[in-house]
């Protein structure tokens, strides 16, 4: 079972010897387009989600589907063997069911549009683009319901279905489906935008294929994957060792008191090709936080990652999937079955990242990142006003980027580089509330060499009546520091009644009723320490009390003592680091805190909250890939 490709013409292409100066305008001309395809988007959405915090990402992939630039990687592979469908020119394919491309998109709120790109009767290429809806219907504002045991729960699944055929679009069937939705205007207009960025970049395809010839592009795309090949062989062979390194880290829970999960992988490299493997990682779990990975996208992770790290001017391609080989145990939290829950899948998501800086950096301490990419804070707010309107907010929150070998880690960051906050101007003129306060937490950073980046608080003042949705993690394991370093605080959730009573509620809620004048703190967590915090410079750590950035008090985690004007006192810093040295012996390559036997002890006390009891694992076995 795999795609028909219709072509008029069938002429294969011929080879071509590309020059350095047309590869470099090439490359160049299709990093634009990219670029352009989010200007496109970002001035054509409505949700918030999209068009104020790029929740959406490109690709444009060469003849046979595989990924010239972009960032999670090429599905189009999969996706061709598993349609049972024709492409032909006039043609526009939309999806948004993770089943049917095997995790390249990993819950049914990212819509996808693939647009083949046709000229003179032969396939050249596809462009593609997904974005994040803030509604697709089902049980909860926001269609991400933490208790969800069913994708079924989860609002509407779209199999690949053509929205445009020869060229016709289908309103009926785009009607049928905005019917499904809460903010049908908000789903419209974002699906318009992902049309339209597709769109853009085709046309650029076209013209590079008419300005250097058919024949002398696809040899270009196909030097670029060759390029990015050569270049990851040689990064793999210098920092992958034959030895086999494994780690873990642990999502806190699954917001229906179960926790935490273990991911594990071990990584190895044989030969020329570097294995990753998730055996150890625990069962899926029945609620909806597993994460349906896509073995393509991990491949995506780890090359951007090594890339990131070793030579950051290397271009993201598809090119050297095949020296990577994933190896995800099925039933797993990343390879759970059908129809398993997958709407709150950014935890693992997120988790991916700090478990690929502790596999990475083992062996390069040097290159070691801390923990703190970890999530990504989702809130949900919904409800009629005094006019009677639905409003419904969905905003992904920031917390604290892991100090690193370069440096600190950015305070109150996403994870995402490509993403931006909401302004707190927006929110306040298109939902009923008022931001109270928008500020770094003092002290979250993890202490270190390079400080973890603070964690934020931002207080939300509720006007009108209301549900919440609070979706998070890192309040139960807290993010761990390297090479020294110290780990990042928890994140907490707090809600404030206008009496001001104070209660600290979950971090993975569902359907909280909140009224008029209520004030929710969401804080995030902080990032992870790089480096010994003894040998970070004492005047910075005073910089950064009257920064508000560290506290007087937190500047004890770096042994500094400051004076009563607030200048470092030398000969105290001095005499208080050669005290801690001494009694503290060489640092630690990881700091993570208590262990999960300590963290329960003291969750109650420490967090307000009760600990995670062991997961349920469903009535059947992981199988063997």
């Amino acid at each position: 079972m795999s795609a028909r490709i219709i072509q008029s013409n069938d002429t294969p292409f011929e080879k071509k010897a590309i020059d350095p100066v047309t590869l470099d305008i090439i490359e160049n001309a299709l990093r634009n387009a990219r670029v352009e395809m989010d200007a496109t988007l970002v001035r054509t959405a409505m949700s918030p989600g999209i068009r104020e915090q790029g929740d959406a990402f490109p690709l444009i992939a060469d003849h046979l589907g595989r990924m010239i630039v972009g960032q999670f990687g090429s599905y189009i592979g999969p996706f061709l063997e598993g349609y049972e469908g024709t492409v032909e020119d006039g043609d526009m394919i939309m999806l948004s069911d993770p089943y049917s491309v095997e995790g390249a998109i990993s819950h049914c709120n990212d819509w996808l549009v693939l647009l083949p790109v046709f000229k003179d009767g032969r396939l050249l290429g596809y462009t593609s683009m997904f974005g994040h809806q803030s509604d697709i219907g089902g049980k909860v504002p926001g269609s991400m319901p933490i208790d969800a045991t069913s994708i079924f729960q989860e609002g509407v699944r779209i199999p690949p279905i053509k929205i445009y055929k020869n060229g016709q679009y289908n309103e009926e069937l785009i009607n049928l489906i905005m019917h499904q939705v809460r903010t049908p205007d908000w789903c419209r207009a974002d699906l318009n935008a992902l049309i339209a960025s597709c769109r853009v970049a085709s046309r650029r395809i076209i013209e590079l294929a008419e300005r250097f010839g058919d024949d002398v592009y696809v040899s270009a795309t196909e030097e670029l994957l060759a390029r990015n090949y050569r270049a990851m062989k040689q990064l793999i062979a210098t920092a992958v060792s034959e030895e086999p390194v494994s780690f873990e880290d642990y999502i806190c829970d699954d917001g229906m008191g179960f926790g935490p999960y273990k991911l594990k992988c071990t990584m190895q490299r044989e030969g020329e090709k570097v294995i990753l493997d998730f055996a150890g990682t625990d069962p899926q779990s029945v609620a909806s936080i597993n994460f349906l990975l896509n073995e393509n996208m991990m491949k995506m992770f780890f090359g951007i990652y090594m890339i990131m790290v070793f030579d950051p001017q290397i271009l993201f391609n598809d090119g050297y999937y095949d020296l990577i080989e994933v190896r995800i145990p099925k039933g797993s939290l990343l390879k759970p079955q059908f129809p398993a829950a997958l709407s709150g899948r950014t935890h693992a998501l997120g988790r991916l990242f700090d478990l690929l800086g502790g596999l990475l950096g083992q062996k390069t301490p040097e290159f070691l990142n801390a923990a703190g990419f970890s999530s990504s804070p989702h809130l949900f707010y919904a409800g009629t006003d005094k006019k009677g309107d639905w409003f419904q907010l969905f905003q992904i929150g920031f917390g604290g980027i892991p100090g690193r070998p370069l440096g600190d880690g950015p305070d109150g960051h996403s994870l995402w580089p490509g993403f931006t906050n909401v302004p707190n101007e927006f929110l306040e003129r298109y939902f009923p509330l008022i931001i109270e306060r928008y500020e770094t937490v003092a002290d979250s950073g993890g202490a270190g060499l390079h400080r973890g980046g603070n964690g934020i608080m931002m207080s939300y003042r509720f006007l009108e009546p209301g549900v919440i949705a609070i979706h998070d993690d890192r309040w139960f394991v807290p993010p761990w520091g390297v090479n020294g370093g110290k780990p990042g605080a928890r994140a907490t959730k707090i809600l404030e009644k206008p009496d001001g009573t104070k209660t600290i509620v979950g971090n993975k809620v569902e359907d909280m009723a909140v009224e008029a004048n209520d004030i929710l703190h969401f804080v995030t967590w902080g990032g992870g320490g790089w480096g010994d915090p003894l040998d970070r410079d004492p005047a910075l750590v005073a910089k950064e009390i009257t920064q508000g950035l560290v506290t007087a008090e937190g500047a004890k985690a770096y042994g500094v003592v400051i004076a009563a004007d607030g200048s470092v006192d030398e000969a105290a810093t001095a005499g208080s680091r050669d005290r801690m040295r001494s009694e503290r012996g060489d640092a630690s390559l990881f700091d993570f805190g208590p262990s999960i036997e300590e963290l329960r002890a003291s969750c109650e006390a420490e967090t307000g909250l009760l600990a995670p009891v062991q997961p349920q694992w469903p009535d059947y076995q992981i199988a063997a890939e």
